[in-house]
């Protein structure tokens, strides 16, 4: 449904959305160091996401049945970018908040740290999906139905 109505059925326009946003996002702390852990990954992975779309999309248009190969990995990936934007708005606002010298210091101590766990401990599982996806259809679709008769 996200890879195949809502993203390439559009021509990606929905996708682009998203991820001009994040791109502004990115653009507007790009220089900010306490951001640099946290931008950094998330311009690559958020110009990957277009490049993996392209992808699929160009695959696709040989045969359509790419396009359910690699939807769930696609949904993954875009899940873990997606969060990784949440984390690192997260974490701005939490260094925003402890400049201003906030006395919720171990509150928002706690949202940076997370934010650094899910870009150091979570995000990088995007790789595996993109391998996978990478993979193409023909490893899905190679045992003929038969053989699935145990």
């Amino acid at each position: 449904d996200l890879l195949g109505r809502k993203v390439l059925q559009t021509q990606g326009a929905m996708l682009r959305d998203f991820t001009k946003i994040v791109h502004k996002f990115v653009e507007a702390n790009k220089d900010n160091p306490a951001m640099k852990e946290f931008v950094e990954p998330l311009a690559a992975l958020n110009k990957e996401w277009g490049d993996l779309t392209m992808q699929i999309g160009m695959r696709a248009m040989q045969n359509p049945d790419e396009v359910g190969a690699a939807a769930v990995d696609y949904l993954y990936f875009s899940g873990y970018v997606t969060l990784a934007y949440l984390w690192a708005r997260m974490a701005l606002v939490a260094q925003e908040k402890l400049a201003a010298g906030t006395t919720d210091v171990d509150f928002y101590n706690a949202k940076v740290t997370t934010a650094r766990f899910y870009f150091k401990k979570i995000l990088p599982r995007v790789r595996s999906h993109v391998d996978v996806i990478a993979g193409g259809l023909d490893p899905l679709m190679a045992l003929d139905a038969e053989h699935f008769a145990f």
